[in-house]
């Protein structure tokens, strides 16, 4: 129902990172119910079940440069891109070549995206939107790498915005606190940590990739058309707790 406010019906949208269940497939989902004509991009061989019949799909490893650069020669026009690609795995990220690997995709391959599909966005006036996380403010002993690549996310997006501001395009990030998707089962079997997060997060919950979808259609729209460099927290009050 919320979604129903925005209109994006002459809009072209590309999700980067959104072949699973998580906030990337919220994201695509909301802009096509709010009629947007939305692609979406994820490294494995198809999207999710639900989503194969209802977006266009490309399979996409954004650390390949050459890859992306042939995305976005074979893609028209583009009005709005959501950068969403990331990986982490809790625990693991110590391992000098794995840490590499995660900055790689998290940050390089948001850069990688963005850089790609400038033209295109100066050519709308469109809207890039970053997705960072509450790790770019706190110390994350289990997730450094993410942590890191997460905060250099947030400071590219300021970086882009001024950049990119004399060729119309505004630049935005949105910064998730702890939410349920396939990408966070892992830390979801830990009972404690499950209490621990919703004891401190006033709202008393986990959020929901849907909760992330909202103020992403809102950075995108011309609600917001003086935001640009801003990252905004979506964390049910975490970060302020």
């Amino acid at each position: 129902m919320m979604h129903a406010t925005f209109d994006f019906s002459d809009a072209t949208v590309l999700v980067i990172g959104a072949s699973k269940a998580g906030i990337g497939a919220a994201i695509a989902r909301a802009f096509q119910d709010a009629g947007a004509t939305v692609t979406i991009t994820g490294a494995e061989p198809e999207p999710a079940a639900e989503d194969r019949a209802r977006f266009a799909y490309h399979q996409l490893d954004v650390t390949d440069a050459a890859a992306v650069t042939a995305l976005a020669a074979a893609t028209p026009t583009l009005d709005i891109l959501v950068n969403c690609a990331a990986i982490t795995a809790r625990g693991e990220e110590m391992a000098p070549a794995f840490f590499s690997h995660v900055v790689d995709v998290n940050l390089h391959g948001t850069f990688r995206t963005a850089e790609a599909f400038h033209r295109h966005l100066q050519a709308r006036q469109g809207s890039l939107i970053n997705i960072a996380s509450m790790y770019a403010m706190f110390g994350s002993p289990r997730n450094p790498a993410y942590g890191a690549s997460k905060a250099a996310v947030v400071q590219l997006t300021k970086s882009l915005a001024i950049a990119w501001a004399a060729d119309g395009i505004r630049v935005n990030a949105v910064a998730p606190g702890f939410i349920v998707t396939e990408q966070s089962a892992r830390s979801r079997t830990d009972p404690a940590h499950v209490a621990a997060v919703a004891l401190r997060t006033p709202m008393g919950r986990w959020g929901q990739p849907d909760d992330i979808a909202g103020p992403v259609l809102f950075l995108a729209s011309p609600l917001s058309g003086f935001m640009t460099g801003t990252c905004l927290a979506i964390d049910g009050g975490y970060s302020i707790a």
